[in-house]
C-alpha cells in the first residue's frame, strides 16, 4: 500500500493536518481546529483554463467539494474517459488546488458517463474505477467494495464535529420519465421542458443499499452535516434533472432526517450551470438549505423557475463557500457564492440551532 503525507497549514484558521492515503482523506485525529471553510463547486469543462481554482485557493478553505461533471466527458470509452481527467489534472490551477486544499469528490453525468444517464450505464463499474483513481481513493477505502461511489468523511476537532456526506445519485437512479406537457400553458415555463415527476413510489433514486448506509450516516453523531448532491435537492420541479423528478425520495430524505433527528443539515449541489441559494420549508421540519454552485467553467442562457430561491442566480463562473464560525455559542453558517472576479454574488446566514431538531 503507497502512503503519501502531505503537510498543510490554513493561516485563515490555524487548522493543520497530516494529509494521509492520498487527495482528501483527513486523519482528522492531528486537527488543532475544526474544519471550518467547505469550498465547493461543479460543471468544468477540462479544456478551459478553470482559473477559478487560484480564486478559491485565495480564500484558504479547509476542504474542496467537487460535485459532479467534474471533466465533460461523456463517453462509454474509458481510456477516453481517463485521458479527459489528466488532462484536467495536469492543469497548473489544478495542481495549485490539490497542492494547497484537500479535495473530496461525487460525480454526476457528464463525468459519469453519459448525459443524464442513471443505474442502465454499462460501463458504471469501470466509471467508478477511472474515477477513483484520479482521486487517488485509497486502496483499502470502503469506496472500492460496494457499488456506486456514495461515501462519507468525518472531521472533528475541539468537540465540534463536521459530517460531509458525498450521495451518488447516477449508479442507483431509474430512468427519468419524460415530459408530459403539464405546465404548457404556464408562462414560466417558457423553455423546451424534458422530465416529468414520477408518480409511482417504486421508482428510486438512491437505490435501497444506498439508502441504508444513509441511515446509517445519519444516526452517527455530528453539529454539522453537509450533504452534497449532483442534482439539485431543495428547488422546485422545473422539468429538468432534479430529485423533484422522485417526489416520493425526496420525502423519504425528509422523513429520514426526522426519524434519525439528524441535525444541522445543508445541501450543497450541482448541474444546472448557473448558482442560487434555495429555501425548502415542510411541516415539522426545519428548513432545508441548498446552496447551489455549478459553473466552474460552464454557464447557461437562463435560470428555471425555483420558488425555493431565496438567493441568486449567479449566472458568470463561481464558486460556493459556507463557512462555520464554531466559536460562537450558536455557531453561525454562512452560505456564499463567489463569482470568477472574486466577488461576493449571493449570501445567506443563519444560525445552528435554526437547523436543529
Amino acid at each position: 500500500m503507497k502512503v503519501t503525507l502531505f503537510n498543510r497549514c490554513s493561516i485563515a484558521t490555524g487548522f493543520c493536518w497530516l494529509l494521509l492515503f492520498g487527495v482528501g482523506h483527513i486523519n482528522t485525529s492531528f486537527a488543532q481546529t475544526a474544519v471550518a471553510k467547505i469550498a465547493f463547486g461543479s460543471c468544468g469543462h477540462q479544456n478551459r483554463s478553470l482559473s477559478i481554482f487560484n480564486t478559491i485557493v485565495s480564500h484558504q478553505p479547509d476542504l474542496f467539494v467537487f460535485l459532479g461533471d467534474n471533466v465533460y466527458a461523456d463517453t462509454d470509452n474509458m481510456d477516453t474517459l481517463a485521458a479527459i481527467y489528466q488532462r484536467l489534472g495536469s492543469k497548473p490551477s489544478y495542481q495549485n488546488l490539490k497542492k494547497n486544499v484537500p479535495i473530496v469528490a461525487t460525480w454526476d453525468d457528464h463525468d459519469y458517463g453519459q448525459n443524464d444517464a442513471g443505474r442502465h450505464f454499462p460501463k458504471k463499474a469501470q466509471s467508478k474505477q477511472v474515477f477513483l483513481d484520479f482521486f487517488e481513493e485509497p486502496a483499502q477505502s470502503s469506496r472500492r467494495k460496494h457499488q456506486g461511489i456514495y461515501h462519507a468523511y468525518t472531521y472533528t476537532a475541539n468537540g465540534k464535529t463536521l459530517q460531509v456526506i458525498l450521495l451518488d445519485v447516477r449508479t442507483f437512479r431509474d430512468n427519468l420519465k419524460s415530459y408530459n406537457g403539464s405546465h404548457k400553458n404556464d408562462k414560466a415555463f417558457f423553455y423546451r421542458m424534458q422530465y416529468s415527476p414520477h408518480t409511482n413510489s417504486d421508482s428510486t433514486l438512491l437505490g435501497e443499499e444506498q439508502w441504508e448506509w444513509l441511515e446509517e450516516e445519519l444516526r452517527k453523531p455530528a453539529d454539522v452535516r453537509i450533504i452534497g448532491s449532483g442534482s439539485q435537492f431543495g428547488i422546485t420541479y422545473n422539468g429538468y434533472e432534479a430529485w423533484a423528478n422522485f417526489p416520493h425520495e425526496q420525502q423519504r430524505l425528509l422523513n429520514l432526517l426526522k426519524s434519525t433527528r439528524a441535525g444541522g443539515v445543508l445541501f450543497i449541489s450541482g448541474d444546472v450551470h448557473y448558482g442560487e441559494i434555495s429555501r425548502l420549508t415542510t411541516e415539522g421540519q426545519y428548513p432545508i438549505y441548498d446552496v447551489t454552485s455549478s459553473g466552474l467553467s460552464s454557464t447557461w442562457e437562463f435560470a428555471t423557475p425555483n420558488q425555493n430561491r431565496i438567493a441568486g442566480p449567479v449566472m458568470e463562473n463561481h464558486f460556493g463557500l459556507i463557512t462555520i464560525n464554531w466559536e460562537a455559542a450558536d455557531p453561525t453558517i454562512t452560505m456564499q457564492i463567489w463569482d470568477k472576479s472574486n466577488t461576493l454574488r449571493a449570501e445567506q446566514r443563519i444560525m445552528l440551532s435554526e437547523i436543529s431538531w
